[in-house]
């Protein structure tokens, strides 16, 4: 690492604007608001703060390790891993990993965003290390980097998948379903009775990927019943993995039921029925449901409707009523009316299909072909911020 002479207030803004823009691509990057160029613009200035950074030399990683030692928070984090990642320097990564272990998960997760940043070359010396480590925490990091990376470990991900440790079991389980490693499918299936909700769910995910749905779905559906912060997910996996009409019905059922109403109205655009658009603009109208309608209606068009006035940021737009909701944006149901009826779905816009239609479709595509990897759709258009 090299020292150079910095201007300490340009350096230092490096450091915030990196972890301000990873947290934003981190709430973004499967959602439904922005696209693979929205993505990619966040991503062309991400990449120009951490190249500053490292331009920076010995100046950039201390102000990175200054940022975090202010603020230790999941974004600094990250920033501190990628710079130390870049710079291939195992003191520097090995301070970046210690000083995340007072995050627990959330600084896994850094971590992990930065090794996805971080190109193989540089990650070759760590990975290997990180797999044969005692550290629960260190084989997490070496199973992310074959996450992000789509690198198949061969034999050594039979141990891993019947790990000691439920997070590192939940991430080889989650790669061995992306791989298509059949091979390791009775460890697989033995995780559907892991000890956590995220590791049963893990262990259906891939189970659904290996072509084994129907012994995930009691699991799935349990879930849906039982684990409300995992309800969306399991519902997503359920509809994508049983026949239409099936699928219909169990959806049906789940939207009785108090609980799961607003989780399995943001789930009804999977099937792509434009019939339902009327029925998501009546509950647009109702407090609780309004923000899951307005998802539903998200998957079920290929519209930027952040060029519409369709949806506002300001809940107070909507009434008295709405007033005390955050989440945002929501739709308006006055406005939708009047675009469904006059346009019938915005005919004549470019076509765009959100992140989280990329997600979807990667999803259906792998469960159609059970020895197809599973596709990376974060790829993402490196369009200059400026355009």
């Amino acid at each position: 690492m090299h020292r150079i002479v910095t201007i300490a207030a340009i350096v230092d803004q490096h450091s915030e604007d990196a972890a301000f823009l990873w947290l934003r691509r981190r709430r973004e990057i499967d959602g439904p608001i922005l696209d693979e160029t929205d993505i990619g613009r966040i991503d062309q200035r991400l990449e120009a703060n951490l190249e500053g950074l490292m331009a920076a030399g010995e100046a950039g990683w201390e102000s990175a390790q200054a940022r975090f030692a202010d603020y230790a928070e999941p974004g600094e984090l990250f920033v501190l891993g990628t710079v130390a990642m870049r710079w291939s320097d195992a003191k520097l990564v090995t301070f970046a990993i210690d000083a995340g272990a007072s995050l627990g998960e959330a600084g896994v997760s850094s971590l992990s965003a930065a090794i996805a940043r971080t190109p193989r070359e540089n990650l070759r010396p760590l990975v290997a290390q990180w797999l044969d480590a005692r550290d629960a925490r260190l084989r997490c990091l070496g199973l992310a980097a074959l996450w992000h990376h789509r690198i198949d470990p061969g034999p050594r991900l039979q141990d891993l998948v019947s790990h000691s440790d439920a997070a590192v079991r939940r991430r080889a389980v989650r790669l061995a379903g992306g791989l298509r490693r059949r091979d390791v499918l009775p460890a697989v299936l033995a995780g559907l009775d892991g000890e956590t909700a995220k590791e049963r769910l893990a262990a259906a995910f891939a189970a659904c990927l290996l072509g084994e749905a129907r012994s995930a779905h009691p699991v799935i559906d349990k879930i849906v019943l039982t684990e409300t912060d995992q309800a969306e997910a399991a519902i997503e996996m359920r509809l994508l993995t049983t026949p239409p009409k099936a699928a219909k019905a169990w959806l049906q059922a789940r939207l009785g039921q108090p609980l799961l109403r607003a989780a399995a109205t943001a789930s009804i655009g999977l099937f792509g029925d434009l019939s339902v658009v009327p029925w998501l603009i009546e509950k647009m109208r109702e407090p609780e449901l309004a923000f899951a309608a307005g998802l539903a209606m998200r998957d079920l068009f290929d519209v930027d409707f952040n060029d519409t006035d369709l949806f506002t940021i300001d809940s107070a737009d909507l009434g008295k009523a709405f007033e005390s909701l955050n989440d945002s944006p929501l739709p308006v149901a006055d406005r939708v009316a009047a675009w469904w009826d006059e346009g019938r779905g915005g005919r004549g816009r470019r076509p765009f299909r959100s992140m989280r239609r990329l997600r979807l479709d990667a999803l259906r595509a792998a469960i159609a072909a059970t020895d197809t990897p599973l596709a990376d759709w974060r790829r993402t258009r490196r369009f200059p911020a400026w355009l």
